[in-house]
């Protein structure tokens, strides 16, 4: 027995020994030297070889999202390879399907740059910029979540859609070795063109740790930004806004533009917590419930302590959506949260007769 697990020992340490002089040899001694890359046939650039297509793309100031930072768990960055390229990696195929793989869709962090390229992206990611901000205020609103609010540098202006997210890098700092960027939906009005509002919540990540334990009021931050197809779409039918935790953010955008925009339709929101202490920002749901034309915020508990005195709904938020809703009735969804969350408001929407392409959703 001690021989087999020597043997596996062995075979193991060799096996990681080869994958390290191989990273060492494509990073120091491969080299790709200077190719083109080219954007939507219009486009040229002179790149150097040996990079990821994201890292690429981010030295010429073409940000393409990455919620993972480059690190291919998550599936954002797809770009279309017409040209160049390589053979489809194997980190890459659980994030495309086969019709994307049949229409030359790559993931570009995974994808490296080593000979001349020609690519697709959509043209608005050519409108995506980088600004260094100033955080000037930090609230916290859960023991989980806090409220960070940026200031753009003097003379600088960013236009987003309500609901669209930003990218933030969190730098190297202690006990963490490298530079990453996180996706964050901006929770504020797009009519304050010279701030940014985030929620973050903790969850022990790189990013999340750097903004809630290094982070303090006067920090500057490295962001780009904005991205996804995730905002509000005018017309007439009732507004259903579903979300938990952070996925307030977007919504609580949405909701400042019908503000701002004295739009006139019947909006509820249905938020998930656990417990009365994971609901926050109730005194600016309340002015949004007295300023909107139609609005009520709903909120659903599933954790109720048994001395609670709390009222409202209980249980899964997807209980009130089914109790409230009605079978067939007018209605565009807009879903905010993880995709197990998304994935039964989506069931549950589509027993209510709520097709497919009325219901809009933001996985995080």
């Amino acid at each position: 027995m001690s021989t087999v697990l020597t043997t596996t020992a062995i075979i193991s340490g060799l096996c990681a020994l080869f994958a390290i002089i191989l990273t060492i040899a494509d990073k120091y001694i491969a080299d790709y030297g200077e190719v083109n890359l080219i954007i939507n046939d219009e486009k040229e650039y002179k790149v150097d070889g040996g990079n990821s297509l994201l890292d690429t793309l981010r030295n010429e100031k073409i940000f393409i999202p990455s919620a993972c930072g480059g690190k291919g768990s998550c599936g954002y960055c797809k770009v279309k390879v017409l040209e160049g390229g390589g053979q489809v990696l194997a980190t890459e195929k659980p994030w495309l399907t086969p019709e994307e793989l049949k229409d030359n869709i790559r993931l570009s962090c995974q994808c490296k740059v080593k000979e001349n390229i020609k690519i697709e992206i959509p043209e608005e990611l050519f409108n995506v910029k980088e600004y260094k901000v100033t955080v000037v205020d930090i609230q916290k609103m859960t023991d989980k979540i806090k409220k960070f609010r940026f200031q753009l540098p003097e003379g600088e202006k960013i236009s987003f859609k309500p609901g669209q997210y930003i990218q933030i890098k969190a730098p190297e700092y202690e006990g963490n070795t490298e530079e990453v960027y996180r996706a964050y939906s901006v929770a504020s009005s797009i009519k304050d063109e010279n701030h940014l509002e985030v929620l973050i919540g903790f969850t022990g990540g790189i990013c999340t740790t750097y903004m809630h334990k290094f982070v303090d009021v006067g920090t500057e931050l490295d962001l780009n930004g904005p991205y996804g197809d995730f905002y509000y779409h005018d017309d007439d039918s009732e507004i259903v806004m579903v979300a938990a935790g952070t996925g307030f953010a977007p919504i609580r955008s949405i909701l400042y533009h019908m503000k701002d925009n004295d739009i006139k339709r019947k909006a509820r929101f249905y938020f998930g917590a656990r417990t009365e202490d994971d609901l926050f920002l109730l005194d600016e749901l309340k002015m949004f419930e007295e300023e909107l034309h139609d609005f009520k915020f709903m909120p659903t508990l599933s954790r109720v302590p048994e001395d609670s005195t709390w009222v409202g709904d209980r249980g899964r938020v997807t209980n009130s959506i089914e109790k409230y809703l009605e079978d067939s009735g007018n209605y565009t969804a807009y879903l905010c949260g993880s995709p197990v969350m998304i994935q039964s408001i989506v069931e549950s929407l589509n027993k209510k007769n709520i097709s497919d392409d009325k219901i809009y959703f933001d996985e995080f």
